[in-house]
């Protein structure tokens, strides 16, 4: 990190923010309408989603709710095995014999997912205009990111029409506005095709659904759920037919959208007349308004520039060929930044009852239809839908993911005690709404029982930014406690090594050669290891922290000693196993062993540069191996690895080759055919925020227990700006940069909090804090140390 010399004081500082910030439009807009769902525009209110596709003569709004589910809750989820049984099979991975542990362990330590259900989208509302014949002419549709509010303009003849999409949380529906500006010129009929078994009536300005989301395919069972639409205007004429409404000659409409399912909610049919009679009462302008007031304070919390693009005149979908034809746009890289965040509001509110699954609730009617579901992958991609929360200033979203959290630790109860025979609560790779926690039918993706606790970790995350005591006490640290105590009962002595060790467990969801044979489970592999001594580690500061449970701690301490170390292969690659195994596919996406590196840090620059080393070396090696499997979320994670490693260019290559190959036209993230069985191109949530989340790690850290401005800053990005980004120790900092160095910064506190900021070059620098000249303490060479107050602001400038 260098500094540039400017001239001014705070109020220049601050200002510069704000011009360098404020230059460009955040919109997705195009020319033409969406012919598929892949071009449409995702809006929604953490509960409620709607994809508009913008059409003309006849446009399609796909509707969704996040507890639209198929499935139900399996009291025999899991296959009874117990501690005796248990210390029978890990006593043949002791002793060598692997192949006939694998053997037992395929038989016995997989789940039954006969009911497990997904998510579903609901189906289509269809609204069929009737225009003058003339030509279609200025066609506009568009997504404004600032706004949450999408628009669809055309003119036809010499008539405009406009339309106004949002999806409303403090009024929790889903609103559209039609307007012209020719009176009496808005007609249409509005119906639906549900991809559901509903009834659908009709009566007076109002449609009623009554439907269920029962789907074999996925098993028995299913949510039931009501719906409301209502239609209104301050003109023309409203009839209806069996299952539609006809609106004729009307200045202007408006449509508000409710749909309610009994997950949780045995009151979900009046739920849904009341919410849609409360909001039929209002204007639509005070709809809009509410909504307004709501969302932006939230997305403008952080601000971003990455320097001056010449294609911000572009549709964006031309600005994406001209990406995929090789030519950087650092404009779209700062838009598909907030994109991430955009879509972490639009999907996980505080309110929301359920977190983002591996669609969000934006469902293509794809994922649903394969094996894999469009359920919650605790093997990384629900994770990475949170990476960007705390770090992006929003971390509210998190709450729905802790909620979530809570239910899984119930039934992982269960699943911890008829399984392994051990207190606590433990999950599994794959989860649904219904408290499944037990492996999946094969343990080759399901054999994971630190997946629960990688989830918990997000607990302790979520502390270390916010600061929060209270939550910390009564939500985080019993849930983490309950994930620590299956794992120290989980813990066996390995009589070859005397080291601790889980297992048998998998890497997800790879396998290794042994004795020429394919296999998956093995006692400790290093992601186990990892995970272990995080949540070991976090239950022991939060003791700390909060002076209690102190003879817990002691014996997560003691056995923090007995875990082995994560350890390099003879040919420098970090283990992904504890053994030095071959990969039996060096291609493959998953690279769990190197949670380490990102988002923990047990593997650093700074504190352990070999095992760093290591880490490049695997990242290089899973890279050039032959039909290496790039995915959305794997390519997402090499931003981030990347970051971690401090190489700016490899990581801003990450960046441009996610963009080229891993983005719809609506810039939603795509898991590309050919994987996991895909047959074509499939939405997927997580690329999305993880590679915001990994623009943002580029930019700021602090993961080694000190700040870094730009510690990964390619030179596409040399000039920019951004504001509002969160650190640990509940700070948010602003910054300024030109030409690659660093011009300002400034650093509010939300708590009382020392902290540290590592700064090579001090000659000329000044540090003002609320105004007044103030000197650091300077730790050592490089490192100096602040104290702050609520609401203390530090400004960094010359």
């Amino acid at each position: 990190m260098r500094f540039y010399k400017t001239f001014g004081i705070a109020c220049i500082v601050i200002s510069s923010f704000v011009s360098c910030t404020s230059s460009q439009t955040l919109e997705l807009w195009y020319a033409q309408p969406a012919e598929k769902w892949l071009e449409s525009l995702p809006i929604g209110n953490g509960r409620l989603g709607a994809m508009i596709y913008g059409g003309v003569e006849r446009e399609v709004i796909a509707l969704n709710e996040s507890s639209i589910w198929s499935g139900e809750y399996k009291p025999d989820q899991e296959m009874p095995f117990g501690k005796e049984k248990l210390s029978g099979l890990r006593k043949l991975f002791f002793e060598g014999k692997l192949e006939e542990g694998n053997q037992i362990a395929g038989e016995y330590l997989k789940g039954n997912q006969g009911s497990f259900g997904t998510h579903l989208p609901i189906g289509d509302m269809i609204i069929e205009s009737y225009h003058p014949q003339a030509e279609i002419t200025n066609y506009r549709r568009s997504l404004n990111l600032e706004e949450a509010v999408g628009r669809v303009d055309y003119k036809i003849g010499r008539v405009s029409y406009s339309r106004e999409y949002l999806a409303s949380n403090p009024d929790d529906v889903l609103a559209f506005r039609l307007t012209s500006d020719k009176p009496a010129s808005i007609s249409f009929e509005l119906k639906l095709d549900l991809f559901r078994n509903a009834e659908i009536r009709a009566e007076n300005n109002k449609l009623f659904i009554e439907g269920d989301a029962l789907f074999p395919r996925q098993g028995r069972g299913g949510v039931l759920f009501n719906g409301c639409i209502s239609l209104q205007t301050t003109s023309g004429e409203i009839t209806t037919t069996e299952n539609s409404l006809i609106i004729e000659n009307a200045d202007d409409a408006t449509i508000i959208v409710d749909f309610r399912t009994n997950y949780k909610d045995e009151e979900y049919k009046q739920r849904c007349e009341l919410t849609i009679t409360k909001a039929e009462g209002k204007d639509f302008s005070l709809i809009k308004e509410n909504h307004l007031a709501d969302y932006k304070p939230l997305f403008d919390r952080v601000s971003l520039s990455l320097g001056k693009s010449n294609n911000n005149h572009l549709p964006t979908d031309k600005r994406l060929e001209s990406i995929r034809a090789g030519f950087p746009d650092t404009g779209f890289d700062a838009l598909l930044f907030q994109y991430g965040r955009y879509l972490t509001i639009a999907s996980s509110r505080e309110n929301s009852p359920l977190p983002i699954a591996l669609q969000g609730f934006f469902n293509d009617n794809l994922a649903c239809n394969m094996g894999w579901t469009n359920d919650y992958h605790l093997d990384i991609n629900t994770q990475q839908n949170y990476w960007l929360a705390n770090i992006g200033n929003l971390a509210e979203s998190n709450y729905p993911l802790f909620s979530y959290i809570e239910d899984l630790s119930v039934h992982g109860t269960k699943t911890a005690e008829k399984i392994y025979g051990c207190e606590g609560w433990t999950a599994h790779t794959t989860a649904n709404i219904w408290g499944y926690t037990a492996p999946s039918g094969s343990i080759l993706w399901g054999l994971f029982p630190t997946a629960g606790t990688w989830l918990a970790t997000h607990l302790w995350s979520h502390y270390e930014y916010t600061r929060d005591k209270e939550f910390l006490r009564n939500r985080a640290y019993p849930l983490m406690k309950g994930s620590a105590k299956f794992l120290l009962d989980f813990l066996v002595e390995d009589p070859n090594t005397g080291y601790l060790v889980t297992g048998p467990g998998i890497s997800p969801e790879n396998s290794f050669l042994y004795n020429g044979t394919e296999l998956c489970a093995s006692m400790m592999p290093t992601c186990d290891r990892v995970l272990t001594y995080e949540i070991f580690s976090n239950c022991i500061k939060i003791s700390e922290i909060l002076g209690m449970d102190n003879l817990f701690a002691d014996s997560l301490r003691e056995a923090l000693t007995l875990l082995p170390p994560i350890r390099l292969r003879e040919n420098g690659g970090v283990r992904e196993w504890m053994e030095d195994y071959e990969e039996a596919h060096p291609n493959h996406r998953h690279t769990t062993h190197l949670l380490a590196l990102y988002p923990y840090s047990q593997i650093s620059l700074d504190k352990t540069p070999d095992l760093a080393a290591g880490a490049r070396k695997t990242i290089e090696d899973r890279l050039a191996a032959d039909g290496w499997e790039d995915t959305e979320w794997s390519r997402a994670n090499m931003i981030c690895f990347y970051a971690r490693l401090k190489d700016a260019q490899m990581a801003y290559e990450s960046v441009r080759m996610f963009e080229q190959n891993f983005l719809a036209d609506n810039l939603l993230s795509i898991s590309p055919a050919g994987i996991a069985g895909a047959e074509s191109d499939i939405y997927a949530f997580d690329g999305n925020t993880a590679t915001a989340a990994g623009i943002a790690e580029m930019l700021i850290q602090d993961h080694e227990g000190y700040i870094e401005f730009l510690p990964c800053l390619p030179d596409q990005w040399k000039s920019g700006s951004f504001r509002g980004l969160c650190v640990r120790g509940g700070l948010e900092v602003d910054l300024d940069w030109k030409d690659g160095m660093l011009r300002a910064a400034a650093l509010k506190s939300t708590m009382e909090y020392t902290f540290r900021i590592k700064m090579d070059d001090l000659n000329g620098v000044k540090f003002l804090i609320n105004g007044k000249n103030e000197q650091p303490e300077k730790e050592k060479e490089g490192l100096l140390s602040f104290s702050l107050n609520k609401d203390d602001k530090l400004i960094i400038s010359y």
